[in-house]
């Protein structure tokens, strides 16, 4: 699998499928391209924050790709005429051949790209299973959950934030990289602003002190090879 981190939180995911997670492109001053390019076959959204929702609405109705997210915020989409799949935590769903199952995040969820919000119902990650299993984390806190995501699902790959102030930190996403246990791990959700700047080598020195899981540090644009 080919795994594009195009910063933030927005990763482009590639083997069976084109896969586009988290599309906070055209806004967001850390990201390397608007977006325009893009050709996903499935956009998958963890929350219904401006900064994760993103562009997903414009993206989709340019590819008709379907956007695949928790009920609340497919809702939302499918009422602006975008091609919608809902499901909740706990669920999965196919696509070809890759299964997304969402998973539990510790965070608030509410639309943030209406005025006033809309309720956007819960916050959630994914684990996504084509070829490798790759857990991305959506935004959340450490929570004790996370073992029983790593035992079940048993990622390879983990993307986690390490931003601080409105998800986990650092010393918080290492403890989770000891729970996981993915093979690599990769620092997402930080330094896009002045409020969640970070050292991703903080997060990757204590994560390597705690297991024996690799962390890799991406540039936005840069691409990994599993």
């Amino acid at each position: 699998m080919k795994i594009t981190w195009l910063s933030h939180s927005c990763f482009q995911l590639h083997e069976s499928m084109n896969i586009l997670v988290d599309p906070y492109l055209r806004d967001n001053p850390a990201a390397p391209t608007p977006g325009t390019d893009l050709e996903p076959e499935i956009i998958a959204v963890t929350h219904g924050h401006r900064d994760h929702i993103g562009d997903a609405e414009e993206i989709a109705r340019r590819t008709g790709s379907p956007v695949l997210a928790i009920s609340e915020v497919a809702r939302y989409l499918a009422g602006k005429g975008v091609r919608s799949e809902g499901m909740n935590i706990g669920g999965s769903f196919r696509a070809a051949d890759v299964l997304f199952t969402m998973t539990p995040a510790v965070h608030s969820s509410d639309i943030t790209l209406t005025d006033p919000p809309a309720p956007g119902g819960d916050a959630a990650g994914f684990v996504i299973e084509d070829g490798i299993r790759v857990y991305h984390a959506g935004d959340t806190a450490l929570f004790g959950d996370m073992r029983l995501l790593g035992e079940l699902y048993r990622p390879q790959v983990a993307l986690l934030p390490i931003g601080g102030r409105y998800t986990m930190g650092p010393r918080e996403a290492a403890v989770a990289v000891s729970w996981i246990r993915p093979h690599l791990a990769v620092p997402m959700h930080y330094n896009t602003w002045p409020g969640i700047s970070q050292d991703p080598a903080e997060f990757r020195d204590l994560a390597e002190t705690l297991c024996d899981s690799e962390v890799v540090i991406m540039e936005a644009g840069d691409t990994l090879e599993c």
